[in-house]
């Protein structure tokens, strides 16, 4: 198989690029990012692009599956307008435009609480992005909502207090399902969902189950 991915220079991305290229189901790993990724294999094909200007690439997005996992802060983006050209309208475009090329399976990293009639503005924005995807009718679609994940080597002090505050709610029993989740496992569930030809939407309990 040749896989496709998106925000491979992110903290799923980068686990999930990494568990690509050791794995021989995968005969080439295929990363659409912004700057150089900090690896080389011989697997390895990186295509450094310009979102804004996807008709000009977009013939390109060929393979045998698409791993989604694009997204940002609404810190990291400076605004809600720029956030929500990252994390739906430059997904929303590259899913088309790998539908188009004949794209089989798209396997896309949303979050807990999609919801498009939210009115929160991130998981409306999400809910949305699932609709969208789900509209273009891949032959195989997955749609992963992983909780609150855990990043590897975080410097975010907010994050980092978050995580200690669910986990000791998840000590007491609360919010269960909804416990922290390492990148690491959003990656392989993917991987494993991308191997199984499975479809439909895995909240966080169906990733944690997947990744075993």
């Amino acid at each position: 198989m040749k896989a496709i991915v998106l925000g491979a220079t992110g903290a799923v991305g980068l686990d999930l690029v990494e568990m690509l290229l050791k794995d021989d189901t995968f005969s080439g790993v295929e990363v659409f990012v912004r700057r150089a990724m900090p690896m080389e294999n011989g697997k390895l094909t990186t295509r450094i692009v310009d979102f804004k200007q996807l008709k000009d690439w977009q013939d390109m997005i060929k393979g045998d599956v698409v791993f989604s996992c694009m997204g940002t802060t609404l810190k990291a983006a400076g605004s809600r307008e720029r956030q929500y050209e990252i994390d739906y309208t430059y997904q929303l475009e590259f899913a088309q435009a790998a539908h188009s090329n004949g794209v089989p399976i798209y396997i896309l990293v949303s979050s807990a609480m999609a919801n498009a009639n939210s009115k929160l503005f991130y998981t409306r924005m999400k809910g949305e992005l699932e609709e969208a995807i789900q509209q273009l009718h891949f032959q195989k679609e997955v749609i992963m909502r992983p909780p609150l994940l855990i990043r590897k080597n975080t410097t975010k002090t907010d994050e980092k207090v978050v995580v200690v505050v669910l986990k000791v709610l998840n000590a007491l029993g609360l919010f269960k399902k909804q416990r922290p989740m390492p990148t690491e496992v959003v990656a392989k569930a993917m991987i494993v969902a991308a191997k199984q030809g499975v479809s439909g939407i895995f909240e966080p309990t169906d990733i944690w189950n997947l990744a075993k």
